[in-house]
């Protein structure tokens, strides 16, 4: 194994976990929005505002972890990641309009959950993963 191939597998492993805790301390700040809130601060409005401030600011971190992980991709890998995220962001959007509009004409009793499409967004782009990594074997 050359050096440039060591430093390259390197510098994935690196960027790999700090999107990795980038994406965990994000999804914990969700969580601490979402349900401290009610069950630790009685809806105190300063610190939630804070908790949605912080909650945001992680969401950024996480984001610029994803860019600079998926440039240090290499052409393969990226291709595989731009089709995943294509068929995420398009089912996310097909869907989610008309998931939103079930409500809307009565086809269901219920409020469409922002959770519910996400878990569809998620296993969509993992669908598309699985796909560009057998295609491009």
């Amino acid at each position: 194994m050359t050096n440039q191939d060591n430093s390259w597998k390197t510098r994935t492993k690196k960027n790999t976990v700090r999107l990795g805790l980038w994406t965990f301390f994000w999804v914990l700040t969700c969580a601490i929005t979402a349900f401290a809130p009610k069950f630790i601060w009685d809806f105190n409005t300063t610190l939630t505002i804070i908790a949605v401030v912080v909650n945001i600011l992680v969401g950024f971190g996480m984001i610029l972890a994803n860019r600079t992980h998926l440039r240090g991709l290499d052409e393969m890998q990226q291709k595989i990641q731009t089709e995943a995220m294509a068929l995420s962001l398009g089912v996310g959007l097909v869907l989610g309009s008309s998931y939103e509009l079930l409500e809307d004409i009565k086809l269901i009793t219920y409020e469409p959950e922002i959770s519910h499409l996400i878990i569809v967004m998620c296993i969509s782009y993992m669908i598309g993963v699985i796909k560009g990594g057998v295609k491009y074997r």
